[in-house]
């Protein structure tokens, strides 16, 4: 991956994207003095099925903000779209457009925005939407002409992202090495304990460690070995 940037913007649908795997390449990236942001579009309040929307979203931000400091990211903002029906298009990168000319990127980050995770299960409609958004909102950041009611909110072009990262990509291009981060990585997906006790009746922290250092390891298998964080690079 490239290291001759300070800031990243971490783009997703829901609380807990991040940290099913990219997590530690994100504590690696704090740990080197470098600053990242997340933009959530939704706080995840469909999520649970034994939680209504308006007592499950507020839980799901107050997780999401523990995990993100557990990495080292201090900065977490909500879009306010509905979880489980994110729509792709213009108000949607609209929102994310405005999310990067605020935090003024070198590297932005999102997760899989393609039909399947690697051809054998089907994605979620929010992720695809929100990806897919992501990768055209670092372009739609840099032009004046696209929604220009930004730049008379005072949010001025940004025309500095260099690369779109995509984490969980079925064709990875560029991997980063997991072993410093993981444990953090651990414990920041821990964070968000109720939503894995309604997914799982596994103790937390087995379930917890075992996914993350299974995927750790199978990525690695693919880049020489160690446990790491794989991504697919687009450059800008």
């Amino acid at each position: 991956m490239p290291e001759d940037w300070r800031r990243a913007l971490a783009v997703v649908a829901h609380p807990d994207d991040l940290e099913y795997g990219c997590s530690a390449a994100i504590a690696a990236w704090t740990d080197a003095g470098r600053e990242v942001a997340y933009v959530l579009a939704t706080r995840g309040e469909a999520g649970i099925d034994t939680l209504a929307p308006a007592e499950c979203g507020p839980l799901r931000e107050r997780e999401q903000r523990a995990s993100a400091a557990v990495v080292g990211v201090c900065e977490v903002e909500f879009l306010g779209h509905r979880d489980g029906v994110v729509e792709y298009g213009t108000a949607l990168r609209r929102d994310i457009a405005a999310a990067i000319r605020r935090h003024r990127p070198e590297l932005v980050v999102t997760i899989n925005h393609r039909d399947t995770w690697g051809g054998t299960a089907w994605n979620t409609p929010d992720h695809v939407a929100v990806g897919r958004a992501t990768l055209d909102a670092a372009a739609d950041a840099g032009n004046r002409w696209i929604f220009p009611d930004l730049a008379e909110q005072g949010l001025q072009p940004w025309d500095g992202v260099r690369w779109v990262a995509v984490a969980g990509s079925p064709v990875p291009t560029h991997a980063v090495d997991a072993t410093p981060g993981l444990e953090r990585a651990v414990r920041s997906l821990l964070e968000h304990r109720t939503y894995i006790t309604a997914l799982t009746d596994e103790d937390p922290e087995t379930y917890c460690r075992e996914f993350l250092t299974g995927y750790a390891r199978t990525v690695g298998a693919r880049f020489g070995g160690r446990p790491a964080v794989s991504f697919e690079l687009f450059g800008r």
